[in-house]
């Protein structure tokens, strides 16, 4: 975990994550275009499936704030987080488990009911793990965040929609990027101090800005070099969540620690 001057811990070597796997399909010659055209292109399956990702997204996201409004404002809630630390770790284990199988397993992700369970207990327990790190900042700072955050997401997914630029294709350097920031957030561990934190969150901010204009894209098709199926779309649903949910987490770590 990373921590400031003021002595406040971020478990961010929880959230600084996302799934990678192959679910993208390219387009490169007439065959795979004509299939393109067949599959994916097609207007109503697309607008279907944009739609199915946003109301999954939607409700996963209430989930989540709903959660951090209670460990925000519940001393209740925070005692008994402080009380059962065993809940922090099953919390932990669930959300890898739960993303890890539906990282590895195709059916996991596809099947119904199945994936829709899995992405639950998953957003069950990162809503858990954000609502105690959360609860760490002053009521404040976390609907300033969330203000930030949402403001953010809105400019980026439209950015996403109307942009000529192809996003699609930065996905080997974002990866790279990822695992930069990564082995910073080990550093982290071992080298304490406003500065650093501040350069790490602003880092993990702007990247997983980036990621969310990548990830919509992937998501939108159409004249865009990659794009994941139509049946991925619990993958491209965590995927979105994963973006909102660290940008949320950098931007609270950077006001708490410029307002200290």
């Amino acid at each position: 975990m990373a921590s400031n001057d003021c002595g406040q811990q971020y478990p961010y070597a929880v959230y600084h994550s996302r799934p990678e796997v192959n679910v993208a399909i390219g387009y490169g010659s007439d065959a795979e275009a004509q299939a393109k055209g067949l599959s994916f292109d097609n207007e109503t399956i697309r607008r279907g499936f944009i739609r199915k990702v946003y109301l999954i997204l939607l409700g996963q996201l209430v989930i989540t704030f709903g959660a951090v409004a209670v460990f925000v404002y519940s001393e209740d809630a925070k005692n008994f987080a402080a009380q059962h630390l065993w809940l922090f770790w099953v919390a932990i284990g669930i959300m890898l488990l739960t993303m890890l199988s539906m990282i590895c397993c195709e059916r996991v992700r596809r099947e119904t009911p199945t994936n829709f369970i899995f992405l639950g207990m998953f957003t069950v327990a990162e809503s858990f793990l954000l609502g105690v790190a959360a609860s760490r900042f002053a009521p404040k700072e976390v609907l300033i965040a969330i203000g930030i955050t949402a403001a953010i997401c809105l400019a980026l997914t439209l950015f996403a929609f109307q942009t000529k630029y192809d996003f699609t294709m930065m996905g080997g350097i974002l990866i790279a990027c990822l695992v930069a920031l990564l082995f910073f957030g080990f550093l982290t561990i071992f080298m304490h101090g406003k500065i650093i934190s501040l350069l790490y969150s602003s880092a993990g901010a702007v990247l997983f800005s980036i990621y969310l204009v990548y990830d919509t894209q992937l998501m939108m098709g159409g004249t865009h070099k990659y794009a994941i199926s139509p049946e991925e779309y619990i993958f491209a649903t965590l995927n979105l969540y994963l973006d909102i949910i660290n940008i949320f987490l950098d931007i609270l770590n950077i006001l708490g620690i410029t307002q200290d």
